[in-house]
């Protein structure tokens, strides 16, 4: 193809879109990447099985201190033997999945990659770092903040009966709260992949900004283990500011503007 490589302006090669893939090369290059991060979710989930115990006295540490503020027992129980071996067991997939999320997400980029202009590929590291980070800023809010505080509205609530709280009764619950903030603070991320691939717009995002707020509150509202109006609010206000943010994502990255910052370059 030297007579098309002769016709491309000064950097079209970094202009020029990767290698077009059949059917069957998708799906052939997707099995190929859920193998690899099944194999290393598996390595992950091996280093982190010893440290499942010392994990997990992380995870309870909000349902003790809201225990003892309440002048209430410090203790969870179980109701079948084999409970604590299976819940360590989750805990420790978990954790290997977090472990090995950066190069999950790597696949998932390779597997995106092909679609791309081949200058595009500079979102690699901002991809990787962002995904992880915003997860990671999700979690903690929901751990430090949001989760606390649904434990002090429910155990004070019912303070005057003695809680029996299973360890995968609080299990469950801690993993909605904390893995639920943590998929609502990829929002961005989503947005990203959607504009890249021109579904949405910054303008649609925009117009619809009044349906997507009252969309927002209804899913805090299903998230929030409380019923109070606070709770509720603080598991929307992140995620009404990180729609904001995403429009300014979606201007960036839409097809649109990628042509006209390229138009300009040229």
């Amino acid at each position: 193809m030297p007579e098309m490589a002769a016709e491309l302006p000064a950097g079209g090669d970094e202009q020029e879109p990767m290698r077009a893939m059949s059917f069957l090369d998708h799906l052939e290059e997707l099995r190929r990447r859920i193998i690899y991060s099944i194999i290393a979710v598996a390595v992950g989930f091996f280093l982190c099985w010893g440290y499942a115990e010392k994990i997990y006295e992380i995870m309870q540490r909000p349902i003790m201190e809201a225990l003892r503020r309440n002048g209430l027992s410090e203790k969870l129980v179980y109701l079948n033997p084999t409970e604590p071996f299976n819940l360590y067991l989750k805990v420790g997939l978990l954790a290997g999945l977090f472990v090995a999320s950066p190069f999950v997400l790597y696949q998932v980029w390779l597997f995106i990659s092909p679609g791309l202009y081949r200058n595009e590929k500079r979102y690699l590291t901002p991809f990787m770092f962002s995904t992880v980070g915003l997860f990671l800023a999700g979690g903690y809010f929901g751990y430090k903040l949001v989760y606390p505080q649904a434990l002090e509205f429910l155990i004070g609530y019912g303070k005057q009966f003695t809680p029996m709280i299973t360890i995968g009764e609080y299990t469950d619950l801690f993993l909605t709260i904390i893995i639920g903030m943590g998929v609502i603070f990829e929002l961005p991320i989503l947005v990203f992949f959607l504009s890249l691939m021109g579904i949405v717009t910054a303008q649609w995002m925009w117009r619809n900004l009044r349906y997507s707020i009252l969309v927002i509150f209804i899913i805090a509202a299903i998230l929030t283990p409380t019923t109070d109006i606070l709770n509720m609010c603080i598991f929307a206000a992140p995620m009404v500011a990180l729609y904001v943010v995403s429009i300014g994502i979606a201007w960036m990255v839409h097809p649109t503007q990628r042509r006209a910052r390229r138009t300009r370059g040229q």
